[in-house]
């Protein structure tokens, strides 16, 4: 938990909101971040025991610092596999993160405490990282939206690597609007990033009103339809 930095930036906004100011686009919403995001003064683990002795952060991760400048309120780190190598977030080091919608289930992973925090209403959303569906699948077993946006677009300075020619940042929320949101303020160069690429910005929040029309859309079959159930079966069948 985050507490005293999160009361401490959260009496800055009312400080602004009091003085008259223009309040940042998301003044004094609360999200959190996978525990491989640096954040200053803490212990980045990655979801391993083995970096609890590492030296706490001397700064924060560029994307959790665009967030603090556009009003985004740091509510903590959340748990995740160990490593980011998993898809369950059965923990064994920092115990199981279950899924909100069901205690019974699994929350996906490797960000699966992203996306559960999220399901679960304690923050409006969250960041992950997705190297080989680690935003999408828990995005998906949680009943949320998940983000992997094209290599290169988001920086990852101050993230914890897993495959630096595939690890993706990206976030979670439970509206679509939130994440494109989220997303567009993400954007931005980051001469520290070896790996990102000289992409314009973007933004994609006021495309959403612009219809579906003439996008394709591609749907796993095979395997990953075997155990489908019928209300996802017909959802597929209502898209096509």
């Amino acid at each position: 938990m985050t507490g005293p930095r999160m009361l401490k930036e959260a009496s800055a906004i009312d400080a602004q909101r009091q003085r008259g100011e223009t309040l940042p686009p998301l003044a004094g919403i609360p999200y959190a971040v996978k525990n491989l995001f640096d954040v200053a003064g803490h212990t980045t683990l990655a979801g391993a025991s083995l970096f609890s002795d590492r030296p706490a952060a001397r700064a924060d991760a560029f994307a959790v610092d665009k967030l603090r400048r556009s009003g985004a309120l740091l509510s903590g780190m959340l748990n995740m596999d160990a490593y980011a190598y998993g898809f369950t977030t059965e923990n064994s080091h920092y115990g199981a993160t279950h899924n909100p919608r069901d205690l019974s289930r699994v929350a996906g992973g490797s960000s699966g405490g992203s996306a559960a925090a999220v399901a679960a209403g304690l923050v409006h959303f969250s960041l992950g990282t997705d190297t080989n569906g680690s935003i999408r699948v828990p995005a998906s077993l949680c009943g949320i939206f998940g983000l992997k946006p094209t290599f290169g677009r988001l920086s990852r300075s101050g993230s914890h690597p897993f495959v630096a020619s595939l690890d993706h940042i990206g976030p979670l929320a439970r509206r679509v609007e939130d994440l494109a949101l989220v997303y567009d303020l993400l954007q931005g160069a980051d001469p520290t990033d070896a790996f990102q690429a000289a992409h314009p910005l973007a933004a994609t929040l006021p495309g959403l009103s612009q219809g579906s029309e003439g996008l394709r859309c591609g749907v796993l079959g095979g395997f990953f339809a075997r155990w489908c159930d019928e209300d996802a079966r017909a959802a597929d069948r209502g898209c096509t």
